[in-house]
């Protein structure tokens, strides 16, 4: 089996849960590496950053960059890459099944991505077929939306979902992201939303809040 490319950091003694947490388009799985240490978890985690496989991205004019699925508009997307974000879901799968190898449960697994590696974290974590911890979904949205509630794993239909997002985001806008918590809700998803004074990034009261979020949900799970 070929995995993606990943930063991984571990813990000083063996690691009981697993965060799985996947960058934006253009980045790389050392976006969010320095964040680790401002998230002081008592809990022994792993963390993983995968690197994205380079694409040709539509919105870029076609130039290859790190990208899960190409993106024709940064507006609310009318025809989506449902092949690219089919394969990334292949691809996060893998990742989640080798850890379960390594001797972490699926219920201690979170699934993270900021912009579009939120919108696969959540497309993943809502169709996986074992329960996970928790999905977090940074500056997101939900991606092939009009397909979620069929697809829905009952493993997964109650799994904390955390979305935070800014209120001057300019590239994914908050009523995209209300749509999708809206959509997520009707589906029965229980929903922590978080709205920030900020643009399209991460701000020091956010990264506190997904602290809180990650030392509850890691605590509440049991193996």
């Amino acid at each position: 089996m070929t995995y993606l490319s990943c930063v991984e950091i571990n813990p000083a003694i063996p690691a009981t849960a697993s965060v799985i947490w996947l960058h934006g388009l253009g980045a790389d799985g050392h976006d969010f590496e320095p964040i680790v240490p401002q998230l002081r978890l008592q809990t022994p985690v792993r963390y993983i950053f995968p690197h994205a496989p380079h694409r040709a991205v539509t919105v870029n004019g076609g130039y290859m960059m790190r990208s899960w699925y190409d993106i024709q508009s940064f507006d609310r997307p009318r025809t989506e890459d449902e092949a690219g974000i089919r394969d990334s879901e292949r691809q996060l799968g893998a990742l989640i099944e080798r850890e379960q190898q390594r001797g972490i449960a699926a219920a201690r697994i979170v699934l993270a991505g900021f912009s579009q590696g939120g919108a696969i974290a959540l497309h993943v974590g809502l169709r996986y077929p074992r329960t996970l911890a928790g999905i977090m979904a940074l500056s997101s949205y939900l991606p092939l939306a009009e397909h979620a509630a069929a697809e829905l794993a009952d493993a997964n239909r109650d799994t904390p979902i955390f979305m935070a997002h800014g209120d001057r985001d300019t590239v994914i806008t908050l009523p995209h992201a209300q749509l999708s918590k809206q959509a997520l809700i009707a589906m029965g998803c229980p929903v922590e939303w978080h709205v920030y004074p900020m643009a399209h990034g991460v701000s020091d009261a956010e990264i506190e809040d997904i602290r809180a979020f990650l030392a509850r949900t890691l605590a509440e799970v049991t193996e």
